[in-house]
C-alpha cells in the first residue's frame, strides 16, 4: 500500500524530518484517493480534521524518532542515554550536593573547630564543616559549611548563625555572605560540561585528571585546578592568586577534607608543590609504618554578587515582577534554568546570560539593561565615574553632599548607602561608590554567590 505522506530523509546517517505542511498534503492526498476523489479539502470539515490529527500524529512519531537518533550526540543526550556516553569515561551522574557558605567563627586563640562541627541557621538546617580549622591570634576564622540537607536550598546573610555542636572556646558563627547553591541530581548540561572536561579522569599526572576525580566527589559543587610549570611564582586570575613555582593549586568547593586530600594526592605528579589554605594528611599504606604526606588545596572565600535590573515599565507586568526577576537572576547564576551552567569559581560571567529567562517570565516583560559587579573591590572616587555608568554608593564620605550629577539630581543628603544612580555628568564627589559592569570576572580564590537582596530591580 502507497502513500503520498513524505518520508523521513536520511542525510549522512542524520534524520531530516519533512515539515508539517508537507505532511498533511500528503494526508489529504491519501483522503481523497481513498474515497475515490472528490474529497472536500477544508480543513474545517470532517475529513479535514482527521487529516490535521493525523498529521499531528506523524509529526509527533517523526520528532520522537529524531529525538532518540540525536541522543547519541553527547552535546544534545539526557537521561539514560547521558549516562551511557558517561559510563565510556567511568563517569557517574553526581546525586544532590548541599549549599556550601562560608562562616565567621569567633572564639578563644588555638580553639579547633574539628571537620564536622554542625552549625544550624534560622530554618532549622543543619550544616557541617568541612575541615578542621584552628582560631588563630586575631580570634576569628573563615571555615566553610556544608548543608546536610541536599538541594538548592538558599542561606541568606546572617542566616547561619546558631552553634549546634558545642565546642569549648568557639562562642558564635555567622556567615557574612550568602551560600552557594547545593544542586539536585547533576543536570544535563552540568554532566556534559563535566564529561568534557573529564575526559582524563582516570589519568594520573595532569590537571585534568586531578579536575576529573575531583568533581565526581560526593557533595563537592565546583572545582578549578591550575599549576605553573614555571620556575618564578605566577599570580593567577582577576585577583592575582599567588601560585610558587613548580607548584599546584586545587580549588575545591564543598566535600570533605579526608576525600579531598586522599585525591589530590592519588592523581598529583610527584614532588609538585601545593598552594592554597587548607591541608590534611594522607597516609601511604603500602608502608609499614605507614608514611604521612601533607596535602594542601585552596578552600574560595564566598564571594557576593550584585545586580542591578532595569525593566521597561508596563502596566501589565505581573504584581510581584520584582520577586520574579530576582528568582530568574538567581536561577541563571546558579545554573537552574536549563540554558547554561553555574557561575564557578575562575570564571566570567556576562550580563547577556540573564536576559532570555527573565524575559521568559511573561510576555510583557522586556529587558532594557543588566549590569553586575562581585563586590567593593571595583569602588571609584570622585571625577573617575564614567557617564552612562551605573554605581551604588558604597559610603558618602565624610559629608553627605557629594557632587554626583546623576538622572536623579545631585547625590547629596537624599541618598543612603546602598542607593544605585546613573551617572549623566562628570562631577565631584566627597565618597565611593560601587561601578556595576556587563561582566564579571572571578578569581581561583573566590566562590561566587547570590542573594536576592542583592538583585535590585527598577521599573523604567
Amino acid at each position: 500500500m502507497s502513500t503520498n505522506v513524505p518520508q523521513i530523509q536520511w542525510s549522512n546517517g542524520s534524520p531530516v524530518l519533512p515539515s508539517e505542511q508537507d505532511i498533511l498534503v500528503g494526508v489529504q492526498a491519501d483522503i481523497n484517493a481513498a474515497f475515490g476523489g472528490g474529497v472536500n479539502s477544508g480543513l474545517t470539515t470532517p475529513q479535514g480534521q482527521i487529516a490535521q490529527t493525523e498529521t499531528a500524529i506523524i509529526g509527533d512519531k517523526n520528532s520522537e524518532i529524531a529525538y532518540i537518533s540525536n541522543q547519541v550526540n553527547p552535546s544534545m543526550a539526557s537521561g539514560i542515554w547521558q549516562d551511557a556516553i558517561g559510563y565510556i569515561y567511568f563517569l557517574t551522574r553526581i546525586q544532590a550536593a548541599g549549599t556550601v557558605v562560608s562562616c565567621n567563627c569567633v572564639g578563644a586563640v588555638g580553639t579547633v573547630i574539628p571537620e564536622g562541627a554542625v552549625a544550624k541557621d534560622t530554618s532549622g538546617y543543619l550544616y557541617s564543616s568541612t575541615a578542621e580549622a584552628t582560631i588563630p591570634a586575631t580570634g576569628i576564622i573563615t571555615v566553610q559549611f556544608q548543608n546536610q540537607t541536599t538541594g538548592a536550598i538558599a542561606c541568606n546573610i546572617g542566616a547561619l548563625s546558631i552553634i549546634y555542636t558545642a565546642v569549648a572556646g568557639w562562642d558564635t558563627v555567622t556567615n557574612p555572605t550568602a551560600g552557594a547553591l547545593g544542586n539536585d541530581v547533576e543536570s544535563r548540561q552540568a554532566f556534559e560540561a563535566r564529561r568534557s572536561a573529564s575526559v582524563a579522569a582516570n589519568s594520573l599526572n595532569s590537571v585534568q585528571s586531578i579536575y576529573g576525580a575531583l568533581a565526581a566527589l560526593s557533595n563537592v559543587i565546583d572545582v578549578f585546578v591550575i599549576d605553573n610549570p614555571t620556575g618564578s611564582a605566577l599570580s593567577y586570575g582577576i585577583t592575582n592568586y599567588s601560585i610558587a613555582s613548580h607548584a599546584m593549586c586545587v580549588s575545591v568547593a564543598g566535600g570533605t577534607a579526608a576525600t579531598i586530600g586522599e585525591t589530590i594526592w592519588n592523581k598529583k605528579p610527584p614532588g609538585c608543590g601545593y598552594a592554597g589554605n587548607t591541608t590534611t594528611t594522607v597516609y601511604d599504606t603500602n608502608y609499614s609504618p605507614a608514611v604521612g604526606y601533607t596535602v594542601t588545596w585552596l578552600t574560595p572565600t564566598s564571594t557576593p554578587t550584585y545586580f542591578v535590573i532595569q525593566l521597561v515599565n508596563n502596566a501589565l507586568l505581573p504584581a510581584n515582577i520584582i520577586q520574579l526577576t530576582q528568582d530568574a537572576v538567581i536561577e541563571s547564576f546558579n545554573g537552574l534554568d536549563g540554558l547554561g551552567a553555574a557561575v564557578g569559581i575562575a570564571q566570567t560571567t556576562y550580563s547577556g546570560r540573564y536576559y532570555a529567562n527573565i524575559n521568559a517570565i511573561n510576555s510583557n516583560v522586556n529587558v532594557k539593561e543588566v549590569y553586575l559587579t562581585n563586590g567593593y573591590n571595583n569602588s571609584v572616587v570622585a571625577t573617575s565615574f564614567v557617564v552612562g555608568q551605573y554605581y551604588t554608593i558604597k559610603a558618602l564620605g565624610s559629608t553627605t553632599q557629594a557632587q554626583w550629577n546623576t538622572a536623579a539630581g545631585t547625590v547629596g543628603a537624599t541618598y543612603v548607602v546602598g542607593s544605585t544612580f546613573l551617572c549623566v555628568a562628570a562631577g565631584v564627589g566627597t565618597g565611593t561608590a560601587l561601578a556595576y559592569f556587563l561582566l564579571v570576572q572571578y578569581g581561583i580564590d573566590q566562590l561566587p554567590t547570590l542573594a536576592a537582596s542583592n538583585v535590585t530591580v527598577s521599573l523604567i
